[in-house]
């Protein structure tokens, strides 16, 4: 499967993250071409902050797997991870992530100029994913469009 089929899945999660009261990001753990984990963004209906798509999953998977080392798994993110999931990728030495829309094109819907936080985190830190971006990013902007025309970010 190639990268779009998981990421229309991640993309979905962002939807249903809407739709459960929640900011429009979604997951997907992948490896050997299966989902074995995803996870929506939660940070209103857990009333907590850091329970972003990403963080949150690689915390519940973690904690439910015992597995901390993810050098063989792909993450799906509809959007860039921000700066605490990037560094959750790096303890975890996640092997790759791929994501749709990047955080300056969020940043650009909430009239900010923004940066790209993954790329800060990896290029200075001990470990980085591969990393490949763009992926149905047409897609991903317009989930986020559509849900920060209306609500302010946090």
């Amino acid at each position: 499967m190639d990268d779009t089929y998981f990421m229309k899945q991640a993309i979905d999660l962002s939807r249903k993250a809407v739709e459960h009261g929640n900011e429009p990001f979604g997951a997907v753990l992948v490896k050997d071409g299966k989902a074995v984990y995803t996870n929506e963004n939660q940070i209103y209906t857990k009333h907590d902050a850091t329970f972003h798509a990403e963080a949150g999953l690689i915390r519940r998977f973690n904690e439910e797997t015992g597995i901390t080392d993810l050098s063989d798994y792909t993450l799906y993110s509809s959007c860039e991870p921000c700066f605490m999931c990037s560094g959750a990728i790096v303890w975890t030495e996640l092997g790759r992530l791929v994501y749709g829309a990047d955080n300056t094109d969020l940043e650009n819907i909430l009239g900010n100029i923004g940066c790209n936080c993954s790329r800060i985190v990896f290029e200075n830190s001990f470990y980085s994913p591969e990393v490949t971006s763009g992926i149905l990013r047409e897609e991903s902007l317009e989930v986020l469009k559509a849900y920060f025309g209306n609500h302010k970010k946090g």
